[in-house]
C-alpha cells in the first residue's frame, strides 16, 4: 500500500524537489521484479524534470539489468546526456550478471577511466562464467595499474584460481592478501581454506585455517569438504565433531559433505548417526543435495534396502539420485534391478552409463557391458575414459584380442593420450595394457606402453606382471630394473610381478636376492602371496626341502594354496615321500578339496603304486569328495563351445570323435603309450583332443 501511494503522489506531482522518491519506488520494483512497473515509471521520469539526470538515469540502468532488460539498459545508457564512471559501471554490472562478460569487457575497455568497482566487476564477471584465466588477467592488471584491492576482488581471483586449480597463482594471492588489513578477514579464510582444497593442498588449507582469527560456518564447512575430497576422509568427521563442540550450528552443506566422507570409509555407524541428527531438523528432511548424498552413502555401504527407503520418500530427485541407485543395486550384484533403475530414468548422463556398464563388468556380466557400450555410442552419448576403463576390463576378461583392438581404436578415436592432469587418462593406458597382455599380445601392450605421454607404477606393474604371466620372465626383470632407473618406487604387485618372471625363468638365485630385498631395500614386508611366488620358484627348481621349510616359517599361517604349489612340484619330481606329507596339510585345512588327492594318486600311478592309488580313491569317496570333470572351450568364429569329460552333447559330436581317434591312432604310432592307470592323463588327452 505504501508502494501504491507513492506512486501515485509521483504521478500527481510535477514538482518535486529531487529525483529520490523515483529512486526509492525503482528500490521496490527491483525487489518486486516488476519490469512493466519500471517502464510505466521511466515514461514518469521521462516527463519529469529529472529526465537527464545521470544519477537517476544510472538507476533506471541497474534497475533494468536486475530484472533481465538488457535492451531497456542499453537504450537508457546510449541515450545520456551525460555520463558518468557509474553509468559505465552499471552497464559493465548489467552485461556481466546477465553472462555477456564479451561484451562487457568491451566496454570495459571503452572507459574514459575505471575505478575498483570496475575491476571487480569485470574479474567477478569472468570467474562466475568459469572463464578462469580471463578473471585471472583483468586481476593482475588492475593490480599492475596500482588499483587498491579489496575482499571481492581477491575472492573473485581466489575462485579463479580453485576453476583452474593453480595452486601456484593461489598461493601468490596468499601473500598479497597477507599485506592487506583483510588477512583476518573470516570471508578471506574461507575463501583461502576453499581454494587450497580445491587445488588438493590439505595441508596449505589447514594452515590458513588455523590463521584464521574467526571462523564461522563457510570456514567449516570449507575445511571439511577439503577433506572429504581428498582425504583422509576421517579427518573430515573429526573436524564436524570440532565444529560441534564449538557450538557451530551444521547446514545441509556440512552434513552432505561428512556424508560423503562416511561413505568414503564405508562408516555405516557415522552415516546413521548423520541421517538421525538430519530427520529432526524439518527443514534439512527434504533437501535434495542431502538427500543424495544419504542415498549415495548407503549404496555404497551396500545397505541398498536403505538407500531404496530414502530414494522412495525424497519429494524431488534428479539424475544424481538416481544414479547413485543405480550403482548401488550393481554394486550388490543386482544388475538386473539396475538395469530397470536405468530405463526408467527421465534423465541419464555419463555417470549413469558408466554405474551401469562398471555394474556388469565387475559382476562377470561382460558382454552385457560390450552391448550396453555399442547402445551408449547409438544414442550419441559421449564415453569417457571411466567408460572406456570398464570397456577394456570387459575385453580382458572375455580374453577378446579382437574386440579389445576395437576398443582401442574408439580410445584413439577420443584422443586419449594417457596422462596426467585435471581429467587424467593415465589409467586408460594402463587399462590397454593389462588388456592386451591378459589376450596375450605383448607386442601391442608394448607398444602402449612406449607410446604413452606419462606413466605411473601402475604402468609398470601392468607391464611387469603381464611379461611374466606370458612367460617373458627376462623382459620383466629387465623393464623392473628400468622402472628402478627412472625413480619409480615398487610395491607389493610388482614384487610378485618380478618372483613370477624368476620363476618362468628357472633364476632361482635372483629369486632369493628380490625377495630379500623387499624389506631390505624398498621397505616392504612380504606378503602371503609373495611366499607362494617364492615356493613355485623353489618348487620348480627341484628345492623342495627349501620350499619346505618357508612355508614353515612364514609369519603368517599358511593356506591351501602355498601347500598346493608345493604339492605340484613334488609330482613333477616324483617325491612321493615329501607329497604325502603335503597333501596331509592340505587336507587339514582343506578336506573337501578334490586336488590334493588326485595328485597324490597320480603320483602313485606314476610309481606303478596301483594299491595305493585305489587306496586313496576309496578315501575320497568315504569323505565324500568329488572330483569335478575337467572342462575345456574354445571359441569359434565369435561362437563359444564347452566340452566336458566323455561328453556326448555337442552337436558335432561325431565328427569330434572321429579326429579324436583319428589323433589318438596317430600319437600311438607316433610312440605315444599312456599309463593306463593315470585317469587324469585319459581325461586331459579327452577333453584336449576333442578341442582340437
Amino acid at each position: 500500500m505504501a508502494k501504491l501511494g507513492l506512486h501515485k503522489q509521483i504521478v500527481g506531482d510535477l514538482s518535486l524537489p529531487d529525483s529520490s522518491p523515483f529512486a526509492k519506488l525503482l528500490g521496490s520494483y527491483i525487489q518486486s521484479k516488476s519490469l512493466l512497473d519500471i517502464r510505466r515509471l521511466h515514461v514518469r521520469i521521462i516527463k519529469s524534470n529529472f529526465a537527464s539526470e545521470t544519477y537517476i538515469l544510472n538507476r533506471l540502468i541497474d534497475a533494468y539489468g536486475r530484472c533481465g532488460s538488457l535492451e531497456d539498459a542499453g537504450k537508457v545508457f546510449n541515450r545520456m546526456p551525460q555520463r558518468n564512471i557509474f553509468s559505465w559501471n552499471s552497464v559493465i554490472s548489467v552485461l556481466t550478471k546477465l553472462g555477456y562478460v564479451d561484451e562487457a569487457a568491451g566496454f570495459f575497455d571503452s572507459m574514459p577511466e575505471h575505478d575498483q568497482c570496475s575491476w571487480n566487476s569485470i574479474i567477478s564477471g569472468f570467474a562466475q562464467q568459469d572463464r578462469f584465466g580471463e578473471a585471472l588477467f583483468y586481476f593482475v592488471r588492475m593490480h599492475r595499474e596500482d588499483f587498491v584491492l579489496n575482499e571481492y576482488s581477491f575472492g573473485s581471483t581466489l575462485s579463479a584460481c580453485s576453476g583452474l586449480k593453480n595452486i601456484k597463482i593461489g598461493a601468490q594471492i596468499h601473500a598479497l592478501i597477507a599485506k592487506t588489513r583483510f588477512f583476518s578477514n573470516v570471508y578471506m579464510g574461507s575463501a583461502l581454506v576453499d581454494m587450497y582444497g580445491k587445488c588438493g593442498s590439505v595441508s596449505c588449507g589447514q594452515r590458513a585455517f588455523d590463521d584464521m582469527s574467526e571462523r564461522n560456518r563457510v570456514s567449516w564447512n570449507s575445511l571439511i569438504t577439503c577433506y572429504e575430497q581428498n582425504g583422509p576422509a576421517s579427518a573430515a568427521l573429526q573436524v564436524f565433531l570440532r565444529m560441534m563442540d564449538c557450538g557451530i550450528e551444521p547446514d545441509e552443506l556440512t552434513y552432505a559433505s561428512v556424508v560423503s566422507a562416511c561413505a568414503s570409509l564405508s562408516a555405516i555407524k557415522s552415516g546413521k548417526q548423520i541421517h538421525a541428527r538430519v530427520v529432526k531438523c524439518n527443514k534439512l528432511r527434504d533437501d535434495l543435495v542431502l538427500g543424495n548424498a544419504l542415498v549415495d552413502m548407503y549404496a555404497k555401504c551396500n545397505k541398498i534396502n536403505e538407500a531404496r527407503c530414502i530414494f522412495d520418500r525424497m519429494p524431488v530427485r534428479n539424475v544424481v539420485s538416481e544414479t547413485s541407485m543405480v550403482s548401488g543395486y550393481a554394486k550388490v550384484a543386482s544388475v538386473r534391478t539396475a538395469r530397470l533403475m536405468f530405463a526408467k530414468m527421465m534423465e541419464r548422463n555419463i555417470v549413469s552409463w558408466n554405474a551401469l556398464i562398471a555394474g556388469y563388468t565387475q559382476n562377470g556380466e561382460n558382454e552385457e557391458a560390450l552391448r550396453l557400450f555399442r547402445l551408449l555410442k547409438r544414442e550419441s552419448v559421449c564415453p569417457t575414459h571411466y567408460t572406456f576403463g570398464n570397456l577394456l576390463n570387459a575385453c580382458a576378461n572375455l580374453t577378446d584380442l579382437q574386440l579389445g583392438r576395437q576398443a582401442h581404436t574408439h580410445v584413439l578415436k577420443h584422443g586419449f593420450r594417457f596422462q596426467f592432469g585435471e581429467e587424467s587418462d593415465i589409467f586408460v593406458g594402463n587399462s590397454l595394457i593389462d588388456m592386451y597382455m591378459k589376450c596375450g599380445s605383448v607386442e601391442d601392450a608394448n607398444l602402449v606402453f612406449k607410446t604413452m605421454m606419462e606413466r605411473d607404477w601402475v604402468s609398470w606393474n601392468a607391464m611387469i606382471v603381464g611379461y611374466a604371466q606370458n612367460g617373458y620372465g627376462n623382459k620383466a626383470l629387465e623393464l623392473f630394473k628400468n622402472m628402478l632407473a627412472s625413480g619409480e618406487k615398487p610395491d607389493h604387485v610388482t614384487m610378485i610381478g618380478v618372483l613370477c618372471a624368476c620363476s618362468h625363468a628357472g633364476l632361482v638365485e635372483e629369486g632369493r636376492h628380490h625377495f630379500s630385498s623387499m624389506s631390505r631395500e624398498h621397505g616392504l614386508v612380504p606378503l602371503k602371496d609373495h611366499y607362494t611366488c617364492m615356493v613355485d620358484l623353489l618348487g620348480r627348481a627341484g628345492c623342495l626341502d627349501e620350499a619346505k621349510n618357508l612355508i614353515e616359517t612364514m609369519p603368517m599361517k599358511p593356506d591351501a594354496v602355498v601347500w598346493g604349489s608345493l604339492l605340484g612340484a613334488c609330482k613333477v619330481h616324483h617325491n612321493i615321500r615329501l607329497g604325502k606329507y603335503v597333501t596331509e596339510k592340505i587336507l587339514e585345512i582343506d578336506p573337501s578339496n578334490s586336488g590334493p588327492y588326485v595328485l597324490l594318486s597320480n603320483m602313485y600311478a606314476e610309481l606303478g603304486k596301483w594299491g595305493d592309488v585305489v587306496r586313496v580313491r576309496k578315501l575320497m569317496r568315504k569323505r565324500g569328495v568329488i572330483k569335478q570333470p575337467g572342462c575345456s572351450w574354445i571359441e569359434v568364429q565369435g561362437h563359444v563351445s564347452v566340452f566336458m569329460v566323455k561328453d556326448k552333447k555337442h552337436p558335432q559330436r561325431k565328427a569330434i570323435y572321429s579326429v579324436l581317434n583319428a589323433l589318438i591312432k596317430q600319437m600311438k604310432r607316433a610312440g605315444y603309450l599312456p599309463d593306463a592307470g593315470d585317469e587324469e592323463a585319459h581325461e586331459e588327452l579327452a577333453t584336449s583332443a576333442a578341442v582340437g
